[in-house]
This record gives C-alpha cells, sequence and structure tokens, in this order.
C-alpha cells in the first residue's frame, strides 16, 4: 500500500463544501470524502504550526513531546511516522516542509528552526526560504524570483483594486507556477518513478497561512460583498472582558498577524468591514486553489492506476480567527484555533461499506500517525497517546472511543522578538489545557483564571460560566476530566518494562489504545 498524507496550514475545520459549508467551493475535497470518510469533529493538538505538526508525526500530545513553540527542539528519543515506516521497508518522502526543531544535542543544526522531521527524505523542502521554489520560477522568467521579500507581492494598479480590500489584487505569478502548483508537479514526478515500489509521500502545502494573497483566477473566485462578516461583539474591548488572556493578545498581535505583503499595524483591531470581507474572500480562494491541486495529485494516482492501492490523508494542522472575537492567526482557545478537516481514503476493501460516510466522534492530531502504520501492518510505538482511525474506515462505529477532545498551546507562542512570557508570567506558567465535548468546553490556564463554556447554549463562546454559582459542579466536573486525562496520558517511556532480578528485561502486556480516555 502507498500512503499519500497531505496537509493545509491553517484550513478552518469548517471550510468544506461536503459538510455544509455554504460558501467555500472544494469539489476535488468533496469527491475523495464521497470515497472516503469524513472526521467533522477532528481537532489540532496545538498550535503553532511546529507544536502541533509534531503531535501529528509523533502521536504524542503537546505535554509529552514538549515541542511547545516554533522552534523548540524535539528530543531524539521520540520515534516518528517517518522512522516506524522505514521498519517495515518504506522511504517516506518530502514535498514541503514538516517544521520541526531538530535536537541540538544529536544533529547537526545546518539550516534554521525549519527542521525536516528525521525518517523524510526532503525531495522538495520548502521552508520560508523556499530556495527550490524561487529557483523555479527564476528559471521561467521572473525578474523577482530571487528576491525573498517580493515573492508575494502583488500585481499594481490591478484594475478594480480601489474598491477591494488590501488582499484582492493577484499575485505577481501564475496559478500554473504556484507553490502549491509547483510541490504537486514535484510530488507527481517522484511517484511516477516509482514504478511497483511502494511510496509515502507526505506533501505539505502552505496555503492557506498568511500571507493572503492568491493567483489568477483565485484571487476574485469569491465576491468580498457576500462574504459574512466576523463573529463578534461589538467592540474589541468588550471581547477583551472575557479573559486577560484574550485582552493581552488582541493587543500585542504582531508578526503572526500578516495578511498581505503590506503590514503597516500591529494589531488589527480597527480594519473596516470591507477589509475583513476581502480578506476572507481571498482565504476561500486560496483554499480553492489547494482543492484544485489536490485534484490535479489524485487524477494522476487514477490514471496511474494506483488509486487503489494509496491511503489518503488530508488535514490541516491548525485553524484561522479569521477576526472572529477580534482574533487573527491561531492562539487563541476558540474553536476557530483548533477545529481542522480531516478526510481518509482507505483503499482496503473493507472500508467498501463506510465511503461517504461523515464522523461525528472526536478524533486528534494524535490519531494520524497510529492511523499510517497501523494501514501498513507497522507496530504503533508505545509512546503514541492517539489510536487507529482504521476503526472508522473499516466500520460504522468502534467498540470503544474518546468522548472528548483535547487541546494545548503555549502563551508565549505570538512572540512579539522580546521573547519575555506574557502578562509577567514565568516560562513555566503559559500552558494551556483545553477540554471539549459536545456540551460544554474548559479551558484551564497554569495561574490564570478558568474559562467554561456552554457550548449547546453559546456555540460561539461568548459567556464565560466559570464563576456562576449554578455552574461550579460542571467546572469541577470538567477540571477532574482534564486532570484524569492528563494523568491517564503521561509520558510512558518505559513504563511497561520491568528489570528483574537476573539482569534481564521484562515487557508487560498492555491494552490496545482506542480513542484514549
Amino acid at each position: 500500500m502507498n500512503i499519500l498524507f497531505i496537509t493545509a496550514d491553517q484550513w478552518r475545520g469548517e471550510c468544506l463544501s461536503v459538510t455544509g459549508h455554504p460558501i467555500v467551493k472544494t469539489p476535488n475535497l468533496d469527491a475523495l470524502a464521497a470515497d472516503g470518510v469524513t472526521f467533522k469533529h477532528h481537532y489540532g493538538q496545538a498550535t503553532p504550526c511546529g507544536p502541533s505538526r509534531v503531535s501529528m508525526y509523533t502521536g504524542m500530545y503537546l505535554h509529552n513531546h514538549r515541542s511547545l513553540l516554533n522552534g523548540t527542539p524535539l528530543e531524539s528519543r521520540h520515534t516518528n511516522v517517518a522512522l516506524e515506516a522505514r521498519k517495515v521497508g518504506y522511504q517516506p518522502v518530502l514535498f514541503g516542509y514538516t517544521d520541526v526543531g531538530l535536537d541540538p544535542l544529536n544533529q547537526e543544526i545546518v539550516d534554521d528552526y525549519e527542521g525536516v522531521l528525521p525518517g523524510m527524505d526532503a525531495i522538495c523542502h520548502l521552508n520560508s526560504k523556499r530556495l527550490l521554489w524561487r529557483n523555479y520560477l527564476n528559471n521561467k522568467g521572473y525578474e523577482f524570483a530571487l528576491n525573498g521579500g517580493q515573492l508575494f507581492s502583488q500585481q499594481e494598479d490591478y484594475p478594480g483594486e480601489e474598491n477591494k480590500g488590501q488582499t484582492y489584487a493577484p499575485v505577481n505569478y501564475k496559478a500554473e507556477d504556484s507553490p502549491a502548483a509547483f510541490l504537486v508537479g514535484e510530488a507527481i514526478d517522484y511517484i511516477e518513478n516509482q514504478q511497483q515500489k511502494p511510496w509515502f509521500a507526505h506533501v505539505s502545502f502552505l496555503s492557506p497561512h498568511p500571507p493572503f494573497v492568491a493567483p489568477e483566477p483565485y484571487h476574485a473566485m469569491f465576491n468580498a460583498a457576500d462574504m459574512p462578516l466576523p463573529i463578534r461583539r461589538p467592540t474589541w474591548q468588550d471581547e477583551a472582558k472575557q479573559h486577560p488572556w484574550l485582552d493581552y493578545y488582541l493587543t500585542h498581535e504582531t508578526a503572526a498577524a500578516r495578511f498581505t505583503t503590506r503590514p503597516e499595524t500591529c494589531d488589527r483591531l480597527d480594519l473596516p468591514d470591507q477589509e475583513l470581507q476581502q480578506i476572507k474572500a481571498t482565504y476561500y480562494g486560496m483554499i480553492a486553489e489547494v482543492d484544485a491541486q489536490i485534484g490535479r495529485l489524485i487524477e494522476h494516482l487514477k490514471q496511474a492506476n494506483i488509486y487503489d492501492d494509496t491511503l489518503i490523508i488530508f488535514t490541516s494542522d491548525h485553524g484561522e480567527n479569521m477576526g472572529d472575537h477580534y482574533a487573527h492567526s491561531k492562539y487563541t482557545y476558540f474553536e476557530e484555533t483548533f477545529h481542522v478537516p480531516l478526510i481518509i481514503r482507505d483503499p482496503s476493501n473493507s472500508a467498501n461499506a463506510t465511503r461517504g460516510n461523515i464522523v461525528k466522534s472526536f478524533t486528534e492530531a494524535v490519531d494520524l500517525m497510529p492511523t499510517m502504520l497501523d494501514s501498513i501492518g507497522a507496530e504503533i510505538p508505545h509512546q503514541c497517546d492517539g489510536a487507529s482511525l482504521l476503526v472508522f474506515t473499516r466500520s460504522d462505529q468502534p467498540i470503544k472511543w474518546r468522548s472528548e477532545a483535547h487541546m494545548e498551546f503555549d502563551m508565549r507562542s505570538p512572540y512579539d522578538g522580546i521573547g519575555a512570557p506574557p502578562l509577567g508570567l514565568d516560562m513555566n506558567q503559559c500552558m494551556v489545557n483545553i477540554i471539549r465535548d459536545e456540551r460544554y468546553k474548559y479551558v484551564h490556564f497554569t495561574t490564570l483564571p478558568p474559562l467554561l463554556f456552554d457550548l449547546k447554549n453559546d456555540p460561539n463562546e461568548f459567556t464565560n460560566l466559570v464563576n456562576l454559582p449554578e455552574y461550579q459542579n460542571v467546572v469541577t466536573q470538567y477540571a477532574s476530566k482534564l486532570l484524569s486525562w492528563r494523568m491517564e496520558n503521561d509520558d510512558r517511556a518505559l513504563t511497561d518494562m520491568h528489570l528483574t532480578s537476573n539482569g534481564g528485561v521484562e515487557t508487560g502486556m498492555r491494552a490496545q489504545r482506542a480513542g484514549g480516555s
């Protein structure tokens, strides 16, 4: 079996037309979903990109792998999906980026913090320098290609832009030469040369991550006037009253809030409605472009007669706040930050009965590594906190599965270049843990006040119930659930081993994990 693992960056969970989005157009992913399984309540484990992707690659929760921020090294003692796939004969390759901070105690850091996941061969590495793509553009005659600062520059004096927002004008390269198109072209070339040998390819798109710009015709695919305004209170001051962290974040968004190539202000609290609507229209256009390139890649698999031999997974690392609650980027405790799409097309005949299913159970990024290893018959390492999702693709309902989703982030993430933790906190006081089920969401800060939302009656998370007397039992219940989850999923590195009196090592039997608690 082949594995095609596709990730986007900063793709909101509801942005699939197959799950009923009224505006977004994703015909190719819809077709994949019709031939696979869609996971409607799937959650990224962490934010920003680096920590979230480490959870995908290692199957571990953030509090176990401890790669807390972009650039925080991942200890080399942890294995990952690429290293484990190599044990059963695969040679995993990368098209794009993994954004993993390498362990400086065991690996030479030759470039920057955006390392390649150990075990992956970078056939086409596109980190923030994007050297291979820039060389490609240069060879095609784009004069700006070697100037990194102009890669995403927009066409000047573009017709009609005077009545649009900053993100409307298209970029200066053609859609056929975009980063997404370039990656897919490289992936197709690689797959064509594999002949009958099973392969494992990770295609990692940057879009729809900022800067929010798109090539023609995607820049104008959606009309800004048709875009709904963000979901938020009348003023940002009203919003900020909810919690000290939200107040801090809304007034300290910096490099994380890069919307265009012309970021004039520090935060985005004063953006006019027209600008907010255009940003959303451009974002949806970027999604449409990635969808088209995914369709191109899947069509190649079909033409090469290997589609039915390939496990295909599509997901994202985290979401995008897009102005909801006046927040942008991906550093809040709201659903917009953590809810992401997931579609799995399992080629097994055992999956025929589930094709087109939409799963409503809570699934998490830590489930992806076990799923891929399970599909190729590789052993799932003891470190994994997640479980294989093939139980959903090969049966209508697993016997046991988790009833909540869990998320974490470190409040130092939207750093401002100074490096000091926010709100006068110490470094070890910046962790945030979140648990949510069908009814409630509970958010626990190390030292700051907690939050409780009733998602049934307040789906937009406006009202914090934590201090209301009638909800104290609920607060206690969910704080206890969160504590139990942490205890059950503490790092278990050697905990199934026992050293005997004769110098031997015994490995105890352990039950197969089924979606955690």
